[in-house]
């Protein structure tokens, strides 16, 4: 409790914007819809709760791009596999709500889950294997798929009707991003989906809401991911020459870097921007991006870093 207090007051401190208009609470679709039946162009920040700095800086990077601001909070259950921490994910309702709050947050949206799933979704987006089948998708199969139905159900519910909306998600989650992004275009989907820049510690550490996981020795070891993914890139960069064919020793080097300090990483890799694929020969667009999943301790975090 202690630490979600001391949190809670790094937010309200990072963030000090005071409301004109008190935050409105709702529960249901139609409560949503009536609350919103006004707003020409909202802006919707979906959230697992357990907010931290990074959810606040979508909020306030998003509030100027509409005419009201509304953040979710609900805890999909169907982007968690049966061996994953549904139950045990943080849920910290006051505590967020005090922080949206003071940050100007208009709506503050939170589902039950019969609010949002009142009858067995059956109906589910399938994103293109192309893409959601790589990296996250190939250890956490079927995750897409929760991510696209909830994120869809949450368009619905806060932009139907609406000539144009805007949606707020963090680089952190790159492939999701870019996910949600080919989603909304293959929809034809009258949303903007905006990009907010990966918010960091003072060390480096991305913030993540499973960071609260860690005990004070292992969030001193969790910087060794985004170090990690820096030597991979520069080793990369090092190499462009003859990259594609260096890549897999280079990162065979940097998982066997990690796993010797006691990590069981997933993956650590170079990929193209465009389309997660390795790069390869001949590749006329040199952008790439590092990316990196890892457990420590049992917490499963995640980075990336454009280089």
């Amino acid at each position: 409790m202690p630490q979600l207090l001391e949190a809670t007051l790094l937010l309200l401190l990072l963030y000090p914007q005071p409301l004109n208009t008190p935050m409105q609470i709702v529960h249901s679709i139609t409560e949503l819809r009536h609350v919103l039946r006004h707003a020409e162009r909202p802006v919707l920040v979906p959230t697992m709760g357990n907010l931290h700095a990074g959810h606040l800086s979508l909020l306030a990077q998003g509030k100027p791009l509409g005419d009201v601001s509304v953040v979710s909070i609900f805890v999909n259950r169907l982007q968690f596999l049966p061996h994953e921490d549904f139950d045990s994910y943080p849920r910290t309702f006051e505590a967020d709500r005090a922080a949206l709050e003071q940050a100007g947050c208009d709506v503050l949206f939170a589902p039950r889950e019969t609010d949002l799933y009142p009858e067995p979704q059956t109906f589910k987006i399938t994103p293109d294997p192309a893409l959601a089948d790589l990296l996250e998708g190939q250890f956490r199969p079927g995750f897409f798929t929760g991510v696209c139905t909830v994120v869809m159900k949450l368009f619905m519910a806060v932009f139907a009707g609406k000539a144009h909306g805007v949606a707020m998600f963090g680089q952190k989650d790159y492939q999701q991003l870019m996910v949600v992004r080919r989603m909304a275009r293959q929809f034809a989907l009258p949303i903007d989906i905006v990009a907010g820049p990966i918010q960091r510690a003072e060390d480096g550490l991305a913030l993540s809401s499973r960071n609260r996981y860690l005990s004070e020795t292992a969030r001193a070891e969790a910087l060794q991911l985004h170090l990690a993914l820096r030597e991979l890139g520069r080793d990369a960069l090092a190499a462009a020459h003859a990259l594609p064919a260096r890549l897999p020793a280079l990162e065979v080097v940097a998982l066997a870097q990690l796993a010797v300090r006691g990590w069981h990483p997933d993956y650590l890799t170079v990929r193209r921007r465009a389309d997660l694929l390795p790069p390869q020969a001949g590749d006329s667009d040199g952008a790439l991006v590092v990316l990196g999943a890892a457990r420590l301790n049992g917490t499963r975090l995640i980075d990336n870093l454009e280089i």
